[in-house]
């Protein structure tokens, strides 16, 4: 059996209630989590939580992010600013197969203000278990990173 990756998570205090359910749907299906906060619906900035997530997938292997805020989209902005991040906000099993299949997505988004807990069950199920295609999909991911690459460059910033 292969190793399970680990399965960092990261919330705002809307997408709290979201990621308790993910995190015990993880549990029960032998994913190692590692919960980087928040830990309550104390009212907290996302941006916080989605660097942190994506600073972890970053830089390590075996390991991807699944983040929540109250619609997805502010996280998923917040954590793609990280260099060899590719989080996608996710609505659907159709999203969460395609965002891994087409897009090599280390970080998954949902939005935790109102989510149906079977839906979202499947899409992290649907996710989890979708692999990166690659053929005409790892051409455009390359072309991705030449993107992030050339806006990282110290001449570029100084502009």
């Amino acid at each position: 059996m292969r190793k399970r990756d680990t399965i960092v998570l990261g919330c705002d205090h809307a997408g709290y209630g979201v990621k308790e359910f993910i995190k015990s749907l993880l549990q029960k299906m032998n994913y190692p989590v590692v919960d980087v906060g928040t830990y309550s619906r104390e009212s907290v900035d996302y941006p916080v939580y989605a660097e942190r997530v994506a600073c972890i997938v970053k830089e390590r292997r075996n390991i991807k992010g699944i983040l929540a805020c109250g619609t997805g989209i502010g996280a998923s902005i917040a954590a793609n600013k990280v260099p060899g991040i590719y989080a996608a906000l996710v609505h659907d099993v159709r999203d969460a197969r395609l965002s891994r299949q087409h897009n090599n997505a280390n970080v998954l988004v949902l939005g935790g203000r109102s989510y149906k807990k079977k839906q979202v069950e499947e899409v992290v199920k649907t996710w989890l278990k979708s692999c990166f295609e690659e053929g005409r999909h790892k051409r455009r991911v390359k072309k991705i990173l030449k993107i992030e690459k050339k806006y990282l460059t110290p001449q570029k910033r100084r502009k």
